[in-house]
């Protein structure tokens, strides 16, 4: 809030990809504070549009947002690799490449997806392709070079599919692997909207299409009960959540479009829809099935090693490449900065060998409690579908809310729950962290704490399945989520009446009067 005295530094290294389009849309894409510029029409599909906008507004954000004289662009320290983050008396010691500070009171938001995850293979160290990362696809020549002719695309998810039609496009000769072992092929779905709703990300906004999921989270309602606790509401939730996944099995033809290639039906995913098990996304161009079936050989098998300028599949199959794109996502959250005593006292993600025992025992048998509490009320969980389980390899987070630790209130992480809207989120868990941070907010018991967390990394795992491992998959909850948020600071301003809350899709302005109303609640008290 810029009515507080705060001296405000914010270091990171910096990334800025383009060549993909965003998941959500004009109008949900922003901040409350500022609107983003409406793109051409040339650049928007049911008002889902290209991420360069993103980048744009957000560059124009830096510059329109001054706070004591100074712009958020100023406080940017790019290139500034983070080397330890300790508490050092009252203080945190923030050491980096290129300077030092000293602070009462620190927030880490690195972000879920800062680090590339590029598969090591066999023969990586001597292959004769370039290999570049979705990361860096945007400023790749990939797709004007006529030298990378023949493209190779691996990963399942959004983006491999984003590189893979827009090497087709550009006249490449393209082939697609997806890894057997893994959990799949995402589901790309349609934008299209339902009734009133514009498209599909409007009618996944709103309250009343997050009770269609089974949550923990949000009000009681006799129509949610009704839903999961009786048998012909799980008959009407069971017809919705299959009727969608046939409609975009059906949708995408794998068994059956016209003129497809071998190995298209290998994009069948590999779970139902309701489980959300794998990556997935919204599909931002009307011709991709079109576009794809014809033109790509799909593999559904693992990559055994590289080979000069071939990509080597279990099968004995060799595909000739001049590049091998990695649509493989991001390396979890890595806080390899905080020592690992930091990491098991704040509650942040470690390896499981380097808790004691007893921290682990009692966190388990909260879990465990927690998980059996929600098998009774929501049976429709109790039996997973048959998948790919992909464990984690260390404990959940451990954070209240998503973002304090249990016995530390100088400390806040930001942006570390995976909800549906990102920017949302982010300023949602903002203005509670200033919250929490100032010393305003009436904060449970941590015995009540800890119980929440549990319930939290209960839910995600047996609601999520691989997904949920970490505790921080809240996709379908993520409206009442940030609903609790904000009434935990006590917070009215976003909402409106019955129906508005219920049925109309959450924009940005929803929160525009979130600083003035905490302003006037808690001017003169903040810590």
């Amino acid at each position: 809030m810029d009515d507080y005295e705060v001296d405000l530094v914010i270091v990171g290294a910096g990334r800025s990809y383009n060549g993909f389009w965003t998941q959500w849309t004009v109008g949900t894409a922003e901040l409350s504070d500022q609107s983003m510029d409406r793109p051409p029409e040339s650049d928007l599909h049911h008002e889902f549009f290209k991420a360069e906008h993103t980048t744009r507004y957000l560059e124009n954000y830096l510059d329109s947002h001054c706070y004591a004289g100074r712009s958020l662009r100023s406080r940017i320290e790019l290139g500034f690799s983070v080397e330890s983050v300790a508490k050092r008396g009252d203080e945190w010691l923030v050491i980096g490449n290129k300077a030092q500070y000293r602070t009462p009171k620190i927030i880490v938001a690195n972000g879920l997806f800062s680090s590339a995850n590029i598969p090591k293979f066999v023969g990586d160290d001597t292959f004769k392709a370039p290999i570049i990362h979705q990361e860096g696809f945007g400023q790749s020549s990939v797709l004007t070079s006529p030298e990378l002719h023949k493209v190779t695309v691996i990963g399942g998810g959004k983006s491999a599919a984003d590189m893979v039609y827009a090497c087709v496009k550009a006249g490449k000769s393209v082939k697609w692997v997806i890894r057997a072992s893994g959990t799949g092929p995402g589901f790309l779905l349609s934008p299209e909207g339902k009734g009133p709703y514009k498209n599909a990300f409007e009618l996944g906004s709103t309250r009343v299409a997050g009770t269609l999921s089974p949550s923990f989270i949000g009000p009681d309602t006799w129509w949610r009960r009704f839903l999961f606790g009786s048998k012909p509401g799980l008959k009407v939730v069971n017809a919705m959540w299959s009727g969608a996944d046939k409609e975009t099995r059906e949708g995408a033809q794998f068994d059956s479009r016209p003129n497809a290639l071998p190995g298209f039906a290998n994009l069948k995913p590999h779970t139902p829809l309701f489980w959300q098990n794998g990556s997935g996304g919204l599909l931002n161009r009307p011709d991709f099935w079109d576009t794809i079936a014809p033109n790509v050989q799909v593999h559904l098998e693992d990559i055994t090693r590289l080979q000069a300028k071939h990509v080597c599949l279990e099968s004995g199959t060799e595909i000739s490449t001049d590049v091998l794109l990695c649509g493989t996502g991001w390396k979890p959250t890595s806080f390899d900065f905080f020592s690992v005593d930091d990491l098991v006292r704040l509650g942040l993600p470690h390896k499981l060998e380097d808790e004691p025992p007893e921290i682990t025992k009692p966190w388990d048998q909260m879990v465990q409690q927690a998980d059996r509490e929600f098998l009774d009320r929501f049976p429709i969980l109790a039996e997973p579908p048959k998948h790919h389980h992909k464990a984690s390899q260390t404990t959940p987070f451990r954070l209240y809310n998503g973002i304090a630790p249990l016995n530390d209130n100088t400390i806040a992480f930001l942006g570390y729950f995976n909800v549906g809207n990102f920017f949302k989120g982010a300023e949602c868990q903002a203005i509670w962290a200033t919250a929490y941070l100032d010393g305003n907010l009436q904060l449970p018991s941590i015995d009540s704490r800890q119980l929440t967390i549990a319930r939290h990394i209960a839910w995600c795992k047996r609601r999520y399945l691989s997904n949920g491992e970490l505790g921080n998959f809240l996709l379908f909850e993520s409206n009442f989520y940030l609903d609790e948020l904000l009434q935990e600071i006590g917070l009215v301003s976003h909402l409106g009446g019955w129906f508005t809350n219920w049925f109309r899709p959450g924009l940005a302005r929803d929160l525009a009067g979130l600083r003035d109303e905490y302003v006037a609640k808690f001017s003169g008290k903040s810590g």
